[in-house]
């Protein structure tokens, strides 16, 4: 070898450093693929294909944008890609998810989590989005935008009775059904309802609750929805179960619920994330001068798992926005507890039910994909791309801790102390919760 041949081969970069130079984003592409325990194959347009030959999953990519968002860990931004058609996948949405939590690199719960010398202006900007997104006409169109797809395609993967809720596995062994009954008799038992009393379900879906406690409990039951499909659903209910008069469910925001006649009892499940952080003091405001002194309200909502994000990063939090629930808003328990404290209720009970609901959503997912073609033929494509990763990847984030499901039992006190052996109590409430898993 002549000596200007040596000099230039000693000169040239690795291969592995000539092939980033030609197009980096395919060596960030193959480091990423390293660090995955569960193998990801990435084929392009032209069919040059990453990753090991045995991988589970597979995204085809249809035009390159994608392949970025990949690369990157951006796994909200793939999501959007899959639901516009830009890529497909092979392999169990299972195996997606897996693939898709250890794509994400920084932990979501503290990305744009509002800290720093801005923090206080982004507060401010966020409270403000928060006012515009949940105007009554707003709230409207966002709720029908979610629910009002199609009646038939949710009941394709709920339970019998379409409660579209986090179930309670009270025994390991149960079915969704059986889950989804315990969970409306759990809250049932812990609002202590007694027939004859006045039970409001603020937001009732499609009717489970409302229904199971009439029935079940003896109460005279009311319930509200901003959903036009869930309305007609829940009155034609009414109508074949004979409880007219005893049940109703009217179209109508809670903003606008007559105060003049309180209720005893008052539940509210899966709903309070559509209220957005702005309107959560009006809200738990209007709550307490709807319950009657001493009464019971039952707050069942997902919650954040980070205590000062203002949504999930990777771009989870603006996909769910976009396609599944416009106007969404999640807040840690503690600041739940904090706005409803302030606005006069006390927190009397809390429990956190977050692996019960990635189980619950793992029901859901694994129904839906056994009957993909089923639910194509009743709503759009595109929507059923976007409830397949909605579904498992909700599931994921339970899973790892990055949303929660926080049941809060709240009391008005009646500001009387009041005599006998809970001297002070001020509300129905026994401090004590062997009643729950006894019964009455």
């Amino acid at each position: 070898m002549s000596g200007s041949v040596a000099n230039l081969a000693m000169r040239r970069p690795p291969a592995n450093r000539r092939a980033e130079r030609m197009n980096p984003l395919h060596a960030l592409l193959e480091r990423k693929l390293e660090t995955l325990s569960t193998g990801l194959a990435v084929v392009l347009p032209g069919g040059q294909r990453f990753g090991p030959a045995d991988a589970r999953v597979r995204i085809t990519l249809r035009e390159l944008a994608p392949l970025a968002h990949i690369a990157t860990g951006e796994v909200g931004r793939v999501a959007q890609d899959f639901v516009e058609g830009h890529l497909d996948f092979d392999g169990s949405v299972r195996d997606l998810m897996e693939v898709a939590a250890q794509m994400i690199e920084a932990d979501p719960t503290t990305e744009h989590a509002g800290r720093g010398p801005l923090g206080w202006w982004r507060g401010i900007a966020r409270l403000s989005r928060s006012r515009a997104h949940h105007k009554p006409e707003a709230d409207a169109r966002q709720i029908q935008f979610h629910y009002d797809i199609s009646d038939d395609f949710y009941a394709l993967w709920l339970d019998p009775m379409r409660v579209y809720s986090c179930a309670y596995f009270e025994r390991p062994d149960m079915t969704l059904a059986q889950a989804q009954q315990a969970k409306l008799d759990h809250i049932c038992r812990k609002l202590m309802l007694r027939e004859g009393e006045r039970f409001l379900d603020i937001g009732a879906g499609w009717g489970g609750l409302l229904l199971w406690a009439a029935e079940n409990y003896g109460v005279r039951a009311s319930g509200i929805t901003l959903s036009k499909n869930q309305h007609a659903h829940v009155n034609r209910l009414i109508d074949e179960r004979g409880l007219r008069g005893r049940v109703t469910m009217e179209l109508c925001d809670y903003r606008d619920l007559g105060e003049t006649e309180p209720w005893e009892k008052i539940a509210s499940v899966g709903m309070f994330e559509h209220v957005g952080r702005a309107m959560l003091p009006a809200y738990f405001a209007k709550v307490r001068r709807l319950l009657a002194p001493g009464g019971l309200m039952m707050n069942h909502g997902i919650t954040a798992g980070g205590t000062k994000n203002e949504f999930l990063g990777a771009g989870m939090g603006d996909f769910i926005e976009r396609y599944i629930f416009p106007g969404g808003e999640l807040e840690h328990a503690s600041h739940v507890l904090e706005v409803l404290s302030e606005a006069g209720l006390e927190a009397v009970d809390l429990e956190n039910l977050r692996p019960h609901y990635a189980r619950t959503l793992w029901h859901w997912s694994d129904a839906l994909e056994a009957q993909l073609p089923q639910a194509r033929d009743l709503t759009r494509d595109n929507v059923v791309r976007a409830y397949r990763l909605y579904l498992a990847g909700c599931a994921m984030c339970f899973e790892h801790g990055w949303i929660s499901l926080s049941q809060i039992l709240t009391a008005k006190p009646t500001g009387r102390v009041g005599e006998g052996p809970m001297r002070g109590a001020q509300s129905v409430y026994p401090f004590n919760r062997s009643y729950v898993y006894v019964g009455p």
